[in-house]
């Protein structure tokens, strides 16, 4: 079962790897809501990676984004500053999927994802020592 999950891990690490490369794909093409609804969903991934790791899953969001800070930041398993990253693009996400007036900027894209990238890659690192 051990195995079983680590593989499921890494399916999702690889599933928020796709999303960053999506996010990128669509902040040059000028694409800045879609980005941002990319770069939040590689965060996502991430979390339902690390949280494969003791056999939990939601089928919401909330779910996902509380198991996490509850199991991985506020254990410090994972440094607490991630949170700030899960809370903006959330927020950013939320936005530019539901918000019809809002208005998606290619700095804040470029800022996401550059957030994103940092979430993914500590997920990853603590991830592959398992």
């Amino acid at each position: 079962m051990e195995s079983s999950l680590k593989e499921l891990a890494g399916y999702r690490l690889a599933r928020a790897r796709e999303m960053l490369s999506a996010s990128e794909g669509n902040l040059e093409i000028g694409q800045y809501k879609t980005s941002l609804n990319r770069s939040y969903y590689a965060v996502f991934h991430a979390m339902r990676s690390a949280n494969a790791l003791k056999s939990f899953d939601s089928s919401k969001h909330s779910g996902v984004i509380a198991y996490f800070t509850k199991e991985y930041l506020k254990t410090e398993i994972l440094d607490r500053s991630l949170a700030v990253i899960i809370k903006e693009s959330s927020l950013c996400r939320e936005k530019s999927d539901y918000d019809d007036f809002y208005v998606a900027g290619r700095a804040e894209a470029e800022e996401q994802l550059k957030n994103a990238k940092q979430f993914v890659q500590e997920v990853e690192k603590y991830v592959s020592s398992k």
